[in-house]
C-alpha cells in the first residue's frame, strides 16, 4: 500500500488502492477501479475525486465527447496526471557517464552519455555528476523541483544508505564520490545502487528475465560483477556486496575479475603469441592494434573464422567456470550476460554452454545474452527512479496537496 494511506489515517486506505491501480491502467472508469480493487461503486468515486482535488488523477473528456457514446450515460473516464514530474536515472561508471530523464511511465524525454577520463579525481566525478544532471533537466524543459525520484548506479557495492566500503586502491570511494550527499537536495528520493543490481532490475523488467524468478545479470564491462535475484528479490547484502566480482581473482580457471572485453584482448593475444592462430589472418592483423576492439574479434568468430572460434572457445571455457561458480552458490534458473559486448557475444555463450554442465552438480542455467546493451544500467536506473516514485514520491505529493487543501 502506498504511503497515502499510510500518512493520513485508514481513511485514506482507498485512495492508495486507486492510485496504485492507477499507475498500471492506463485510462478507467470507476467500474474498472471496483473490478481492480474490490473498493465498493461510492467508495472509488469517493477515492477518485480526492485525487482528482490533489491533481494527480485527470479527467478525461467523456465517452460522448470521445465520439465512442452509444447510449446511456456516459462513463467518467480518469488517468494519473501527465504533469506529476519526471525521474532520472544515472548511471555513472568507471568509463562512461549516462544521464536519462524519463517521465513517470514509459517515455524517455532526454539521455546523455559522455566517456569519462578515468583519471579524474573523486571531486571532479562529482562535479561532472552533478553538471551533467543539471543540463539534462534544462533540456527536459522540467525544473529541478520538478524532480520526483533520482536513482544512480555504480562500480561498487553500496550500503543502503548510499555509501560504498573503502576500496584498497580507492577504487570505490573514486566511482561513488559521496554521491547520496551531494545529490541529497535534488529530489524527494535519492537512491544510489550497484551497477550490477540495477542490471538485473533491467533484465527482470523488459529484458531476458521477465517471468524469472532466479536469475543473476553477469554485468561485463570493465570488471565483472553480478546482479543476483533469488525468489524475486534482488540480494544486497550488509554492504551491497552480493555478486561483487572479486571472488573471480581467486577462482583457478579464471584468475581475474576483468570483464569480457579484456578476457577476449587478452585470449586473442595469447592465441597469436603461442603460434595457436596464424599471423597473417584477420585475428593476426587484429592484435597488431594497439587495443582490440572484442566485437571485431566475436564477429569473426560468428563469421566461422577458425582463429576467432578458438578464442571463443577459450574465453567460453572461463565463463562457464563463472557461471558454474554463480550456480552453486545461488542456483538460478537464468545467467544473463549484460553489457556493450553482450550483443556479439554468442559465439562465447555457445562454447560456455556446451562446457558448463561439467562445473555443476545442480542442473545448469540457461545463459543468455542481454539484448539491452550498453545501456542496461540506465534502464534499470530508470526503473527503480520510477518505483520510487510510484512507491514514495508521488503519494507524498498527493500527501501534502490534500492536508494543504483540508
Amino acid at each position: 500500500m502506498t504511503e497515502v494511506s499510510a500518512g493520513l489515517g485508514t481513511g485514506r486506505a482507498s485512495v492508495g488502492a486507486v492510485l496504485d491501480f492507477a499507475w498500471s491502467a492506463g485510462e478507467f472508469t470507476a467500474t474498472d477501479v471496483m473490478a481492480g480493487t474490490s473498493l465498493t461503486r461510492s467508495t472509488a468515486i469517493d477515492a477518485i475525486d480526492t485525487l482528482l482535488g490533489a491533481e494527480v488523477l485527470r479527467e478525461l473528456p467523456n465517452a460522448r465527447v470521445a465520439g465512442s457514446y452509444r447510449s446511456g450515460r456516459p462513463s467518467r473516464r480518469f488517468a494519473l496526471s501527465p504533469d506529476l514530474g519526471v525521474v532520472v536515472g544515472i548511471d555513472a561508471g568507471d568509463t562512461h557517464l549516462a544521464v536519462t530523464v524519463a517521465d513517470t511511465l514509459d517515455q524517455t524525454l532526454v539521455h546523455h552519455r559522455v566517456e569519462l577520463d578515468q583519471t579524474q579525481s573523486a571531486h571532479e566525478r562529482r562535479g561532472l555528476i552533478i553538471e551533467t544532471l543539471g543540463t539534462a533537466l534544462d533540456e527536459s524543459g522540467f525544473s529541478r523541483d520538478r524532480l520526483l525520484a533520482l536513482c544512480v548506479g555504480v562500480a561498487a557495492p553500496v550500503d543502503r544508505n548510499g555509501i560504498s566500503p573503502p576500496h584498497p586502491d580507492g577504487f570505490w570511494e573514486r566511482t561513488n564520490p559521496g554521491l547520496a550527499e551531494a545529490l541529497r537536495d535534488w529530489a524527494p528520493v535519492v537512491e544510489i545502487k550497484n551497477d550490477a543490481q540495477l542490471a538485473a532490475v533491467a533484465e527482470g523488467a523488459v529484458g531476458a528475465a521477465i517471468g524469472c524468478r532466479d536469475y543473476v545479470a553477469l554485468l561485463s564491462s570493465e570488471r565483472y560483477g553480478g546482479g543476483v535475484v533469488v525468489d524475486g528479490h534482488v540480494l544486497h547484502g550488509a554492504h551491497g556486496g552480493v555478486g561483487e566480482g572479486v571472488v573471480f581473482d581467486h577462482i583457478i580457471g579464471v584468475g581475474s575479475a576483468n570483464g569480457l572485453p579484456y578476457s577476449v584482448q587478452d585470449t586473442a593475444r595469447e592465441v597469436v603469441a603461442s603460434g595457436g592462430a596464424s599471423r597473417e589472418g584477420a585475428l593476426g592483423r587484429l592484435v597488431e592494434e594497439e587495443r582490440i576492439d572484442p566485437r571485431l574479434v566475436l564477429t569473426l568468430a560468428a563469421s566461422g573464422d577458425a582463429d576467432a572460434l578458438l578464442v571463443a572457445e577459450r574465453v567460453g571455457a572461463v565463463v562457464a567456470r563463472i557461471v558454474g561458480v554463480l550456480g552453486s552458490m545461488y542456483d538460478p534458473a537464468r545467467v544473463i550476460l549484460c553489457g556493450a559486448v553482450a550483443e556479439s557475444i554468442e559465439p562465447v555463450l555457445a562454447a560456455a554452454r556446451r562446457i558448463l554442465p561439467e562445473e555443476l552438480h545442480l542442473p545448469a542455467p540457461e545463459i543468455l545474452a542481454s539484448t539491452l546493451g550498453a545501456e542496461v544500467v540506465s534502464v534499470g536506473a530508470v526503473a527503480t527512479a520510477r518505483r520510487a516514485a510510484r512507491d514514495r514520491a508521488v503519494p507524498r505529493l498527493a500527501e501534502q496537496r490534500l492536508t494543504a487543501g483540508a
